[in-house]
């Protein structure tokens, strides 16, 4: 079972997203916050699997909210889900940390699927922004004539598998059914592509597999 926290400032919004993922087999809502201090505070008492987190909230905003809980508690996956989809939020979310970004018109299946996702170590992104992020991405990494090609790493062959399966939007079990090993395997794989790189997050992997070339 996975379990769920919805963070929200509005009471309907919460409502409307416990009663979307109350159909789902799999998922359990166990709790609500209505600030981004409120968040922190709940996830701290009930640690659940996946936060549902809105951006703008009184007494500390979602993306504030996102960095201290990811930096209390690792096993935490953050979803933020907001009205707006500016590119400044999208890019502020997955610098926080999150490992997705939706927008709150998203349909019940589309965010079901979401919390599955991300709880199996995937990573999501809204389809309407996609194109755009990825297409910024591919802007801000195009390498000049007088830079090298191949990016600098110290990745291994399987981890630049493995890089480039993430950047196809595959969750760990599908990257262990791929290259036919065990979860637990490619968990090990996925922390020290991290530690390499030098970033957080597979969501950040995904991101300089982009603006490296390794994925297009």
């Amino acid at each position: 079972m996975i379990t769920v926290l919805i963070a929200d400032d509005q009471p309907v919004v919460r409502q409307g997203f416990e009663l979307f993922l109350a159909g789902h087999p799999d998922i359990e809502v166990v709790g609500h916050a209505s600030s981004g201090r409120h968040a922190v505070q709940q996830v701290s008492a009930l640690r659940p699997d996946v936060v549902l987190m809105d951006i703008r909230m009184p007494d500390g905003d979602g993306l504030t909210a996102t960095r201290e809980i990811l930096a209390q508690f690792e096993a935490v996956r953050v979803i933020v889900v907001t009205t707006f989809d500016l590119d400044e939020y999208v890019f502020a979310a997955l610098d926080s940390g999150a490992s997705g970004f939706l927008l709150k018109d998203a349909d019940p299946d589309e965010l079901a699927d979401a919390v599955v996702t991300v709880a199996d170590g995937g990573a999501v992104l809204s389809p309407r922004l996609t194109p755009r992020l990825m297409t910024e991405f591919a802007r801000r990494g195009r390498p000049s004539r007088t830079t090298p090609v191949a990016p600098q790493h110290d990745l291994s062959l399987r981890e630049m598998e493995v890089v480039r399966l993430l950047a196809e939007g595959l969750g760990n079990n599908e990257i262990a059914r791929s290259l036919q090993v065990e979860q637990s395997t490619v968990k090990t794989h996925i922390g020290n592509i991290c530690r390499k790189l030098e970033v957080n997050t597979r969501v950040h992997v995904v991101i300089w597999a982009y603006r490296n070339g390794i994925a297009t």
